[in-house]
């Protein structure tokens, strides 16, 4: 298919307008519609780089691990910010499982074994190039191995939420966790009877 899709794109030019923790990107190409026309269309694209997150669920218990912490974005778009969410992160060139496994470790405290990975997603693909990898992953008492709560150095302060599939799901329909690769995964679990 990509290369279906190649013939149809004739790339003109890219243009960095930012650079910092992400990158922005202006791109101009010509497009080769259905009807057989080019048009020339401009588009901005915010490339973070790919990411993981996972679900982590203690089945014995019948019990999951959510995060809790302060998302700026959210908050200047009329939001209080401080958003539940799966434990995720970028994996800043890693393999997914590998980069993965660090985030549960730093924003957790678990060291987990067992990951499937369930799921590809782009989450805005309008504008933003960010590939997730959707994982579930095992945690009990004995995979403990540290206080977790995240880098201080990036910023972060996280809190950890231990609940049921069902009250986080709940939590969605009452608006207390909009983010989407949570809400993603928490429907993935739930029709696939993984919790």
């Amino acid at each position: 298919m990509r290369d279906v899709v190649t013939a149809r794109l004739r790339l003109k030019g890219v243009e960095t307008l930012h650079e910092g923790w992400s990158k922005l990107k202006r791109a101009t190409f010509d497009w080769l519609r259905r009807d057989g026309r080019w048009q020339e269309l401009t588009r901005e694209t915010y490339d973070r780089g790919d990411g993981a997150a996972v679900l982590l669920r203690d089945r014995a218990r019948g019990k999951i691990l959510l995060t809790r912490q302060f998302r700026y974005p959210t908050y200047v778009n009329d939001h209080h910010g401080m958003m539940i969410e799966v434990c995720a992160g970028k994996l800043d060139g890693a393999d997914p499982v590998t980069g993965i496994r660090h985030e549960i470790e730093e924003e957790t405290g678990y060291a987990v074994a067992a990951l499937a990975e369930v799921l590809q997603i782009f989450s805005s693909p309008g504008s933003v190039t960010e590939r997730l990898h959707l994982f579930v992953g095992d945690y009990d008492a004995s995979t403990r191995v540290s206080a977790g709560g995240g880098d201080e150095s990036e910023g972060e302060d996280i809190e950890l939420i231990e609940t049921t599939l069902d009250e986080a799901l709940a939590m969605v329909a009452r608006g207390e966790i909009l983010d989407a690769k949570t809400i993603i995964l928490l429907q993935h679990a739930k029709l696939g009877g993984l919790a």
